[in-house]
């Protein structure tokens, strides 16, 4: 199933992540995908912020991963950007799908660690403000594009 839907400013794109993170379990995994600056850290805020983690959240692009434990459930949040050219195992994979909620960044340069049941959202800038967001998924990631599709305004 997939849904695109435009997002007017960075708190709807926040408030887009809120929601996803009442409808995410334990082993979901979300790929978030576009340009530089379209929004992908502000959803994973967003994420963070619906998992009730105070902990402030930035792109992890030189860290590659960071783990928020002090929330309602585990997030895993992985930039892969710096790994287009060398992504050979560095244990990524023992987070991917694992007993938390593991948001990527940049999916395609690790695309051999992915599972083949994925949320993906691809953002697009519109304007300044405006971001086109789609989101896809199948089996139990396509109820989420529904819910959003049906709840999110």
């Amino acid at each position: 199933m997939k849904h695109t839907f435009i997002t007017k400013s960075e708190l709807e794109t926040l408030t887009l992540g809120q929601t996803l993170a009442r409808l995410l379990s334990l082993g979901d995994v979300v790929l978030l995908k576009g340009d530089l600056g379209a929004g992908k850290t502000t959803i994973t805020k967003g994420i963070a912020q619906g998992l009730g983690i105070i902990e402030k959240v930035n792109s992890p692009t030189f860290n590659i991963m960071k783990i928020y434990l002090k929330g309602k459930k585990p997030l895993f949040h992985i930039d892969a950007y710096r790994l287009e050219n060398n992504n050979d195992d560095i244990g990524l994979d023992e987070f991917i799908g694992s007993e938390g909620i593991t948001v990527i960044e940049w999916p395609d340069y690790i695309k051999n660690l992915l599972p083949n049941d994925t949320l993906e959202i691809i953002i697009k800038h519109k304007s300044l403000t405006d971001r086109e967001v789609t989101l896809s998924g199948e089996g139990r990631y396509a109820d989420i594009v529904k819910s959003i599709e049906e709840n999110f305004k």
